[in-house]
């Protein structure tokens, strides 16, 4: 009868414990936290989709370049009248405007063709690139594939944007400005004019450059003749010397 009864009080017994140690329960007490906090944050994540409104904010619309609107609306219609175009397509467009930036003291100093290339950033809004040398001249110090200079190429809203600062708010600020060479064309339609000092562009803080670079700026265009380029430059209001 008393190993009956103790069997009894050892079943008993075991079947009062829980499952699995103490052990196991302590790991398996942070793992059911971790999903409570899992469960929590989902829905929140849920509820927090629901409340963002329907419609979203409508992005604000692009604003054309003025000179392109101008061109469009009176610069083309004029320029065929005068010429005699049967085609608008004769008609001479702007194609791309090409900015290069000469940096001399680059051979011996590399930071001053970085900070002339941020310059160059600032001042036509896009990156431009480093250029190189393409072969080692002994005379000048100099080695290829070293950095010399930097250029940008603008197209597009870029350009006009560029060329309408340029021609209203950085060339009257050239110091003893004359006007433009009306010479200065390649004979296939294309402009270069040359800046002695790039601190003329209101984009350039001048208390905060340590040097002063010059500039050569050559204005692309699809005409034919310089005759041709001449009158389209001219109804964009360069500054020609008469």
């Amino acid at each position: 009868m008393a190993d009956t009864e103790e069997k009894k009080a050892k079943k008993s017994a075991k079947a009062q414990q829980p499952d699995g140690s103490g052990e196991e329960q302590k790991a398996k007490a942070p793992k059911a936290a971790k999903a409570e906090k899992g469960d929590k944050a989902a829905a929140d994540g849920k509820a927090a989709k629901a409340e963002k409104p329907a419609a979203l904010r409508e992005p604000e619309p692009k604003v054309p370049a003025r000179l392109k609107v101008e061109f469009d609306q009176t610069i083309r219609q004029k320029l065929g009248e005068q010429f005699g175009y049967k085609n608008r397509f004769q008609i001479p467009v702007l194609d791309k405007i090409v900015i290069n930036m000469g940096i001399g003291e680059g051979v011996a100093d590399r930071k001053k063709v970085d900070a002339a290339a941020n310059d160059l950033a600032l001042i036509s809004g896009q990156k431009p690139v480093v250029t190189k040398a393409r072969k080692s001249i002994a005379t000048y110090k100099l080695r290829d594939g070293q950095a010399i200079g930097c250029k940008v190429t603008l197209r597009k809203a870029r350009m006009y944007e560029f060329l309408d600062r340029l021609i209203n708010i950085a060339l009257p600020r050239v110091r003893d400005f004359r006007g433009l060479n009306p010479k200065s064309f390649d004979g296939r339609g294309n402009y270069t004019l040359g800046i002695k000092e790039h601190i003329v562009f209101p984009e350039i803080d001048y208390d905060k450059t340590a040097e002063v670079w010059g500039m050569d700026i050559t204005v692309c265009t699809t005409a034919r003749t310089d005759d041709e380029a001449r009158a389209l430059l001219t109804a964009f209001n360069f500054p020609f010397r008469q």
